[in-house]
């Protein structure tokens, strides 16, 4: 169940705090595929799966990591509500890095921490530091700092 803020101003008092953690998230070679049609990026990595099981790291295939980074927006919103905006826009990102893969069948989720918290008219940017793991490791996958605005 997402943590719930009544109001954005609400979030103002948390700056430098982790407010939340997502639910998990199945990273499904269905997916995967998808996401390399919808992109044209079909290396093998990706989407062979019998190339994989001899030749790939750990047997499997690996997600993309502009797929996981793709992600965020789901796993936000199994983390937090914000009560009072209707819109949730992606403004940038500051900082990325893919700091180890993601496997098909991995389940990943994510942790945020307001970093900044800025008043515009009618709502605020945010500033979110997220950290991305998958299940059964200590290493995070990504490691990324996220702008979001959201409007009232």
């Amino acid at each position: 169940m997402p943590r719930n803020f009544e109001r954005i101003s609400d979030l103002a008092p948390h700056v430098g705090e982790e407010l939340a953690v997502s639910d998990w998230f199945g990273v499904t070679q269905a997916r995967i595929d998808a996401f390399a049609d919808a992109t044209d990026d079909r290396q093998w990595i990706h989407t062979d799966t019998g190339r994989a099981l001899v030749e790939a790291p750990g047997g499997r295939t690996i997600a993309h990591g502009f797929l996981t980074l793709s992600l965020l927006s789901p796993l936000f919103a199994s983390a937090l509500e914000v009560g009072d905006t209707t819109t949730s826009i992606n403004y940038g990102l500051n900082r990325v890095r893919f700091t180890s893969p993601v496997r098909s069948g991995d389940r990943i989720r994510a942790r945020f921490t307001l970093q900044q918290y800025q008043a515009l008219d009618g709502g605020a940017q945010l500033t979110w530091s997220v950290l991305i793991e998958r299940s059964g490791e200590s290493k995070p996958v990504v490691i990324a700092e996220w702008l979001m605005r959201r409007i009232q």
